[in-house]
């Protein structure tokens, strides 16, 4: 059965600037065997062909823009099948401002039918301005529903998420969020695997580190999810959302025997120990029994 492959970025194939260890071979096990794949961020800012540079200059070589999927072009997707010749309103930067334009949707600071907001810095006037349309009766719509971003492993910084909500706040609208764990996101990456020119796959994977956005998108769009513990959920946390990774991967290296011998690799049958279980969804004959790990919490006592 031929399985293609939707990657997170940060915290999947890299931290910061630093190449997560075996993720050069793991895409390049990809290239070499031909494997449908598709890296799937919801960062707004950079352009595909941006990450693509970004990652050759951290080694991964071989991969060009169509690999690369976007929340800002997964959003000039949406606005251009759902609401063609519309007009937006836009606080970002030049990934989402690019997406749009190659979508052909005009900017419009007077009377826009959508505000959109996107990862980077929203001015004090910028917000001000996306009020007074939001007012007017544009809509309000967001890349992405994160709320914060690493800026490097000490610091962060606001996200799209946290810049919709102050507009919420302020206009007393409700944004609609694209971007993971939106299925709309999922269905337009399965549809660009599909139509990369490979085989298409019989089976697709989300591999992802974010328990919130990766893996419940993946479960609710009806692909299998795979978890790597290389980014920022830890195996102690997995057990505190009611859905559960298909599998768990200690990182994306577990994979790469996998995809060059299409056999299950017995890395990923039990990361850390953890008893198996035979069967599962994913036609794997083990996956990590995450549900054994867990420990009740006990709780509180009452107070009167």
């Amino acid at each position: 059965m031929k399985t293609g492959y939707l990657i997170d970025m940060d915290g999947v194939i890299y931290r910061e600037n630093r190449l997560i260890p075996g993720a050069t071979e793991f895409v390049a096990a990809l290239l070499g065997t031909g494997t449908p794949f598709l890296f799937l961020t919801n960062n707004s800012a950079p352009t595909a062909e941006d990450l693509a540079v970004r990652l050759r200059h951290l080694g991964v070589t071989g991969l060009s823009a169509r690999h690369f999927y976007t929340s800002a072009m997964n959003t000039a997707d949406f606005l251009s099948e759902t609401h063609p010749n519309c007009t937006v309103f836009v606080i970002g930067e030049g990934g989402l401002l690019t997406a749009l334009h190659e979508r052909k949707i005009a900017n419009d600071g007077i009377r826009p039918d959508y505000v959109v907001v996107g990862e980077g810095t929203a001015t004090t006037e910028k917000l001000a301005k996306a009020h007074e349309c939001i007012e007017r009766g544009a809509r309000l719509l967001a890349t992405n529903p994160d709320n914060w971003c690493p800026v490097s492993e000490e610091k962060t910084r606001p996200g799209a998420g946290a810049t919709t909500a102050f507009l919420e706040a302020s206009s007393g609208r409700r944004a609609y969020f694209l971007g993971k764990p939106n299925g709309f996101m999922f269905h337009c990456a399965r549809r660009r695997l599909a139509g990369s020119g490979m085989a298409a796959p019989e089976q697709v994977v989300m591999i992802g580190d974010t328990m919130e956005t990766d893996i419940r998108g993946a479960i609710e769009s009806g692909l299998l999810a795979y978890l790597v513990l290389t980014g920022s959920t830890q195996m102690e946390n997995v057990c505190d959302h009611v859905y559960q990774p298909t599998r768990i991967l200690q990182s994306v290296a577990d994979l790469t025997q996998e995809i060059v011998t299409g056999l299950v690799s017995s890395q990923v049958d039990s990361p850390l120990g953890a008893p198996r279980s035979s069967g599962g969804r994913s036609g794997h004959r083990h996956q990590t029994d995450v549900f054994a790990l867990y420990k009740p919490r006990p709780r509180p006592a009452m107070t009167k």
